[in-house]
């Protein structure tokens, strides 16, 4: 023997069945306005739909008025050009499965932050825009293009909620 002590564990299927429908926050129920639809999810189940089936264009107007960010730099988290944003909303288009994840994530984000900082929107505003050591002094917001930068940016909203800044 080696001496490599790997200890596998079986696959626990209940386990799993349970992770991918739990919710996603006890009793919160998430939304988005687009185009004038409601979109309402509260598993990551219901999210994976919305996402399979794209939200509009529309969404992305939503999401510049939550960051309180021109739509310019809404487009550029996104990686979507101002022509063809113009093009794809004039024909009530929708956003592809990636693109939709980005705003339905983001939304997420939104929430979550507004209920760490106790709904004072500024203060939550400033901190987005505001370098941060355990960012890698990246701002939250120049993070937001990536779910991989979604998550560090909620991991430091964690951080914060539970007083565990370092």
């Amino acid at each position: 023997m080696s001496g490599n002590n790997l200890i596998t564990k079986k696959f626990n299927t209940k386990k799993s069945i349970r992770n991918a429908t739990s919710k996603l926050k006890e009793g919160k129920n998430w939304s988005l306005k687009a185009d004038g639809n409601l979109y309402v999810w509260n598993t990551k189940i219901e999210r994976l739909k919305i996402v399979r089936n794209g939200i509009p264009y529309d969404a992305l107007e939503t999401i510049s008025k939550r960051l309180n960010r021109p739509m310019k730099v809404v487009l550029s988290i996104v990686g979507i050009p101002q022509t063809t944003y113009n093009n794809k909303k004039g024909k009530h288009s929708l956003l592809d499965s990636r693109d939709s994840e980005l705003v339905i994530m983001i939304t997420e984000l939104m929430d979550y932050g507004m209920e760490v900082f106790n709904n004072e929107e500024e203060k939550f505003q400033r901190w987005l825009k505001k370098p941060n050591i355990s960012l890698g002094n990246n701002s939250p917001e120049s993070l937001l293009d990536t779910i991989t930068g979604i998550n560090e940016v909620r991991f430091a909203l964690n951080r914060i909620e539970f007083g565990n800044l370092a």
